[in-house]
C-alpha cells in the first residue's frame, strides 16, 4: 500500500484543527427560549441530521446560553438560512448584555407550531425540536440531539418527480458556509453518479 504523498504534511496536534483548512456545512440558527420569556437565536454550522430518521444535532459549548435554554426547556428550533438572509445569522451573533442580544431586535421571527419556540422568518426550510439526549465531554463542547417532532418547507423548495433537481437548486439555492468564516450560494449542482445497486 502506498504511503501518504510529500504533497501532504502532518498537522500539529496543539493547534487548532478545524481552522487549518476549509470544510463545508450548513448555516442554521438555533432558536431556544429565554427564562424570562423571550426567545435567542445562535448561529451554528455543526449542525446536521444524525440519521435517516427525524434526529437532529448541533454542537454547543455549555457556556452558551443556547445550551442551557435548550436543556433547561427540552426544546430547540432550527431555521437553515437561505443566501439572501445571512445578515439574519451575522445579527444573531451579537453580543449579550444584561438584557440579551440587542441585535436579535433586527431579526424578524413567526412563532413555532408545536414547540415553545420562534424561527428566523424568510428561511425555506425550519424544523421544531425537542431534545433527546446530549453527548457531553467533546473537549469543551456537547452534541445536543433533538427529535425532530416538526418540519416545514417553502413548497417552492420541496423536490418533485416533474421537477429537475439542479433546476430547483438554481432557483433556491442553499448557503453553504465555508469553516472558517467565510460562505456561498449553492446553486449550480450536478448529480452524483452512483454505483449501480447502491442503497441508503
Amino acid at each position: 500500500m502506498p504511503s501518504l504523498p510529500e504533497t501532504h504534511v502532518t498537522l500539529e496536534s496543539d493547534l487548532p484543527l478545524w481552522d487549518r483548512f476549509f470544510t463545508v456545512a450548513p448555516l442554521v440558527l438555533v432558536g431556544t427560549r429565554e427564562p424570562d420569556g423571550g426567545h435567542d437565536l445562535a448561529p451554528k454550522h455543526m449542525a446536521t441530521p444524525l440519521s435517516w430518521d427525524r434526529w437532529w444535532g448541533f454542537v454547543c459549548s455549555p457556556t452558551h446560553r443556547t445550551w442551557h435554554n435548550a436543556l433547561r426547556t427540552k426544546q430547540f428550533t432550527v431555521s437553515y438560512v437561505p443566501p439572501h438572509g445571512f445578515l439574519q445569522a451575522t445579527l444573531a451573533a451579537g453580543p449579550r448584555s444584561d438584557e440579551g442580544k440587542p441585535t436579535l431586535q433586527a431579526v424578524p421571527v413567526v412563532e413555532a407550531s408545536v414547540v415553545d419556540g420562534v424561527l428566523a422568518a424568510g428561511c425555506d426550510i425550519y424544523l421544531e425540536c425537542e431534545v433527546d439526549r446530549v453527548v457531553e465531554g467533546l473537549g469543551d463542547n456537547g452534541l445536543i440531539i433533538g427529535r425532530v417532532v416538526a418540519a416545514h418547507a417553502h413548497r417552492d423548495a420541496l423536490r418533485a418527480d416533474d421537477r429537475d433537481d439542479a433546476d430547483l437548486l438554481t432557483e433556491r439555492p442553499l448557503l453553504a458556509y465555508a469553516h472558517p468564516l467565510r460562505f456561498a450560494p449553492v446553486a449550480a449542482t450536478t448529480a452524483f453518479p452512483l454505483h449501480e445497486g447502491f442503497k441508503k
